[in-house]
């Protein structure tokens, strides 16, 4: 995605990038990113939580229109409820390992049936 917004950019059309991976996405260089300190997959906010949802939204709305200066970078002020989320993040140990395996290897078969569908 921010890639797709630099490319926008250039083209003339504003972007504001939403979104959790904070290090990845300052690094792409986007003009104005809205950092949520939140599980990848909920940029917007908690699901069924339409006030932070819009919330969220408007400050994006807010960045697109206020930042006067590139690479602009705000970090929303609202917190996940239970942070288990980040000692789970990514995490492959011997409690987990076959199973991530097993995952993997049916994704791929689904993968191979659906080419052939093709």
């Amino acid at each position: 995605m921010s890639l797709v917004a630099r490319h926008l950019e250039a083209n003339g059309l504003s972007t504001v990038v939403i979104g959790s991976a904070r290090d990845i996405v300052e690094e792409c260089g986007v003009a104005r990113f809205l950092f949520t300190d939140f599980p990848l997959g909920n940029p917007c906010g908690k699901p069924w939580d339409a006030a932070m949802q819009r919330s969220i939204a408007g400050m994006g709305l807010d960045l697109l229109e206020r930042a006067w200066m590139p690479r602009t970078t705000t970090q929303a002020p609202f917190h996940w409820d239970d942070d288990a989320w980040r000692d789970n993040f990514m995490r492959v140990d011997e409690s987990n390992r076959e199973a991530l395996a097993r995952e993997g290897e049916l994704r791929r078969q689904l993968q191979e049936e659906m080419k052939k569908e093709r």
